[in-house]
């Protein structure tokens, strides 16, 4: 598990699920750049995943990801969804469950024909096209993409933890799928758990949790929130 030093010194920007909304990606780059402009200080910039699925620019986000379009250092975490790509590409069955969490989309900025999907059929002409589709760029950023970080007193994941697990142990389908078991949980973490996957209208900041998925794909909000040490603050954009 990847660990950074983190200092009071430090900002740590954390961007929620994008799920395909390039537009809104670009509005938070925009807005880490003018802060970073306007602040100066030593950042990391951290994103939760689940980049594709439901929106229309899963291709677009996964290359404007890829070569860090951030004025700072970037480590990309995985969500579940990059999970059901790649389950996709190694088994095209898999297709019949992530069509229905919004995988045509994705298959789709791909250039992928999505109509026999729509039909459950053609699984796998679709997988072998998607293979052609990816290029060397894309299949560099997936395989880059760590399931958990810890900076300082934070520890960033894209669905959570198991209440009762060492974070050192934690599995990753927990860090990917987890919701119900974590989100019910008062316990303390040992870190603040920093996280998204399950959407909420406003930001959460609890005491041992602080949630960051405001839905971006159907509310248009992609949120992004700016650690200060044990102080936050979240950009407008």
């Amino acid at each position: 598990m990847p660990s950074l030093t983190f200092d009071d010194d430090c900002h740590l920007y954390v961007i929620g699920d994008m799920h395909g909304r390039l537009d809104l990606l670009e509005r938070v780059i925009n807005a880490i750049d003018r802060d970073i402009a306007e602040r100066g200080a030593a950042a990391l910039t951290v994103t939760l995943g689940d980049y594709i699925d439901r929106g229309p620019q899963s291709r677009g986000v996964i290359e404007r990801l890829s070569v860090n379009p951030f004025p700072t250092p970037y480590v990309a975490l995985k969500g579940n969804h990059e999970a059901l790509l790649e389950a996709f590409l190694a088994n095209p069955e898999v297709g019949r469950h992530w069509r229905q969490l919004g995988g045509l989309a994705t298959l789709a900025s791909f250039g992928v024909p999505v109509q026999q999907l729509m039909l459950d059929r053609n699984y796998d002409e679709a997988a072998v096209r998607l293979k052609h589709a990816l290029t060397e760029e894309h299949l560099k950023f997936f395989a880059s993409l760590e399931t958990s970080l810890v900076v300082g007193r934070y520890f960033l994941c894209h669905a959570g933890v198991r209440p009762g697990i060492q974070l050192e142990h934690q599995s990753v389908q927990d860090l990917l799928w987890i919701r119900h078991e974590f989100l019910s949980s008062t316990a303390n973490f040992g870190k603040i758990v920093v996280h998204g996957h399950t959407p909420i209208v406003e930001p959460e900041v609890l005491p041992n949790r602080i949630n960051i998925d405001t839905g971006a794909f159907s509310t248009g909000r992609l949120t992004c929130i700016v650690l200060e040490g044990p102080q936050y603050r979240f950009l407008k954009s």
